[in-house]
């Protein structure tokens, strides 16, 4: 499941059913095709849409596309952001932050970094076993990794300090 919203403003649960995506629980009868890299023909309740995807940021969830000539701004979370949020932790990737912290109780897995390392945006730094799933977390920001404060087969509890950043 996805929550979309538009523009700072309208909220959609969408959900994936195979062909037809469900929007806010309601079934959506649509025909897409796609007639260049990018560029779809819609059509939706006897309705044509032309749509253009001019920008995809598939890290940080968000995208613009060109509707009909109108541009919109979207930005999505899935059920792991959702989660995120639910905690508590839903904007700790948008503040610069000193240190990654254990988001809830597990078993690190694997450590991918190391002290002095510099990492970018995205990357991959440990992996969190918890709630019988593997979490991989990655890096909020572009950052140098002052101390590793764990290593694999560590078991750690809630808010347990993972990683400090330079």
């Amino acid at each position: 499941m996805y929550r979309i919203q538009v523009e700072k403003g309208n909220i959609y649960q969408v959900e994936n059913n195979g062909e037809f995506p469900v929007v806010n629980e309601q079934l959506l009868h649509w025909d897409l095709l796609q007639i260049a890299h990018g560029r779809y023909h819609i059509l939706v309740a006897n309705q044509t849409f032309n749509a253009e995807v001019v920008k995809a940021d598939y890290q940080a969830k968000s995208f613009t596309f060109r509707i009909n000539n109108r541009i919109y701004h979207l930005a999505a979370k899935d059920r792991f952001d959702l989660l995120l949020e639910k905690m508590g932790m839903g904007n700790a990737a948008g503040h610069k932050i000193n240190d990654l912290k254990a988001p809830m109780p597990g078993l690190i897995l694997g450590v991918n970094v190391s002290e002095g390392q510099q990492v970018k945006k995205g990357d991959t730094l440990l992996i969190l076993e918890a709630m019988k799933m593997e979490n991989v977390l990655k890096a909020s920001a572009d950052a140098t990794i002052k101390s590793v404060k764990v290593q694999k087969g560590d078991r750690v509890e809630k808010n347990a300090i993972l990683i400090v950043f330079a």
